[in-house]
């Protein structure tokens, strides 16, 4: 599963995350961020029924994307999230219990971490991806020292703070992918908003590896 979503990484390193998204949004906001070249989507569960939407998205979308849960703070949610479709566990906190449940549902971990013990602690965890949270406060710079420190090619993703005109500094740190929140998708904000934003986030991003 990792070698999939490594390769749909590859074709563009966004994630929206969809915080305080309703079910009757799920599908028209999925595909407004598929029609413009995104592909890996977050909902996170502090948002109204938020297995609904889960399961909106993944009935409507399959295997064309990977679908993560976000917000997810403990043993009993990664059941949940598995039980829906969920493919992987994404946390605002570093939690080694809800790294365990993630590998031994054959998940996708990604928690968050803001220091080198959490790093660390969450690699021998089992920690697939390590989410760097929140990313304006520690900026690129943490991100390069960070980087030097962990086993090669560990994928780092940093979240917060993640727009069109920081995007390519945080490239530039050689980053595995990066979480986009509010620039992305917010409450109250429509499926054709949610598509333009997503256009000039993978347009931009094209223009800055090219």
């Amino acid at each position: 599963m990792f070698d999939t979503l490594t390769e749909t990484i590859q074709k563009m390193p966004l994630i929206a995350i969809l915080r305080g998204i309703r079910p009757d949004e799920a599908a028209a906001v999925s595909d407004a961020l598929i029609e413009n070249g995104l592909f890996f989507m977050e909902v996170t569960l502090n948002s109204p029924d938020w297995q609904q939407s889960l399961q909106i998205i993944k009935k409507r979308h399959g295997d064309t994307i990977i679908l993560g849960a976000g917000t997810v703070l403990s043993a009993n949610d990664v059941d949940k999230v598995h039980a829906v479709g969920g493919q992987v566990i994404i946390s605002p906190n570093m939690n080694v219990e809800v790294i365990a449940r993630s590998k031994q549902l054959g998940l996708i971990s990604a928690p968050g971490c803001y220091s080198p013990t959490e790093c660390f602690t969450a690699l021998e965890a089992g920690a697939d991806i390590l989410k760097i949270f929140p990313a304006d406060t520690l900026g690129p710079a943490f991100l390069k020292a960070i980087a030097a420190v962990l086993p090669a090619n560990t994928p780092i993703c940093p979240t917060g703070g993640v727009n069109v005109d920081t995007m390519g500094t945080f490239l530039e740190c050689g980053v595995y992918a990066m979480g986009i929140g509010s620039a992305l998708y917010k409450e109250g904000k429509s499926a054709a908003e949610v598509g333009a934003a997503t256009a000039e986030f993978t347009t931009k991003y094209h223009e800055l590896v090219r």
